[in-house]
Formats: structure tokens, sequence, C-alpha cells
């Protein structure tokens, strides 16, 4: 699987040209599903989940002009037959998986199978945000709460943590010397990444895109 792990979606030409890369053709021939899962653990999920599905979301995803787009609930498939969903998400050119709680993700994620076959997809992986934290090596457990209770294991498709929003004005915990704090206590590099900014995976080599700013901490 081909990684692309944004913090706030594909915001920019270069994030764009290196979505349209991964693809290897344009996004117009391309067929995507779209993962809401992580939202579903804040207050305001549901309209969250609303936004990043009709393309009203800050995090540039469903509205890219796909040739087709579905929307792949992680917390249903554990009451789906496997060969309702699983031929269709081996078929698709590009997961697409928005933000929220990346810990609420991880476990939706090992429940409904999708960890599991991760690996062995063709698939371009999208991440915003928890949904680009939740294949790293560790994210923030939210577990259901505004402010973070710990940090737990993640996925790990990469062997680093990704803290999104750098500098992000609204995030107080975006600031460098927090972020710095934060990755002080893993055994493992954290990229520190702005919204205009994304990670790119590909058999285990790793770039960065940026049109704004980053930091590789603890490495």
């Amino acid at each position: 699987m081909k990684l692309l792990l944004t913090s706030c979606g594909i915001t920019n030409a270069s994030l764009r040209n290196a979505l349209v890369d991964l693809l290897g053709k344009p996004i117009s021939e391309c067929s995507a599903l779209l993962i809401p899962t992580a939202a579903y653990s804040f207050p305001d999920g549901p309209d969250l989940a609303l936004r990043l599905i009709d393309g009203t979301a800050t995090s540039p995803l469903s509205g890219l002009g796909w040739k087709s787009l579905g929307v792949l609930e992680l917390s249903v498939l554990p009451t789906v037959r496997s060969e309702n969903w699983v031929p269709r998400l081996r078929e698709t050119d590009a997961l697409l998986v928005g933000g929220g709680d990346p810990m609420f993700l991880c476990r939706w994620m090992r429940r409904s199978g999708l960890a599991d076959l991760l690996p062995s997809l063709d698939s371009v992986y999208v991440g915003v945000s928890g949904g680009s934290v939740a294949v790293g090596a560790v994210g923030d457990d939210y577990d259901g709460r505004d402010e973070p209770v710990g940090v737990a294991e993640a996925i790990g498709l990469v062997e680093f943590a990704i803290y999104p929003h750098l500098d992000h004005p609204d995030m107080p915990d975006a600031a460098l010397a927090e972020i710095e704090r934060w990755a002080g206590r893993l055994s493992s590099p954290t990229y520190a990444i702005d919204d205009q900014t994304a990670i790119r995976v590909v058999d285990g080599a790793v770039e960065v895109i940026s049109e704004g700013r980053w930091e590789l901490v603890g490495a």
C-alpha cells in the first residue's frame, strides 16, 4: 500500500500532484472509498462526518473529482459478510481516511479486519489528521473526550509517529515546543507537519511533500 499522510487533506498543488503520481492516473479516472469513522468519537462527530462526506470540510478529500466515491463505515463491517465489502475494497484506487480520534479509528480498523488487509492492498491510503496518525507507530488516545488521556500503539504501517496541524493558531498543543515534549516520551521519531504538508511513503521510502512547515522530532 502507498501512503499519503496529510494534516488537512489535499490543500495545495504539490499535494494534489503527489496524489496523482501515487495513483498513476488522473483523479477523474479513479475510484475512492471514504472512511469517516474517526469523527464519531467526538460530540460533533455526526456533523464532522457529514462535512467530510459532502465535501464541505476544511480537509479536501471527497470533492477532488473522483470517478466514483463511496462511504465505508468501519463500525458496521463486523456485522457485514466480508464478500460484500472486501472485493470493493481491493479494487478501489484510494482510501480516504478522515480525521478525528486516531485510537478510536485504530480500534475499529482492527475490529473490522481492515488493519489486517491494509498491507496487502494496492490502493493509495490518504489520511487526514487522525486518519494519518492511526497508521503510524503511536498516537494520542482520547477515549471519547476532548483531551487526550494517554499515548497508545497505533496500526504501525510506518515506524514513525505523526503530529498534525503544526503551528495551528487554534490548537495550542500543536506548537512545536508542545510537540517536542510529546515526542520526548516516544521511542520512535515524530514528523510534525502543518496543514500544507504530507508524508509520502512508498515501499518504505519516506518523502516529505510540503508548501508549508514541518519538523522531524526525536530522530
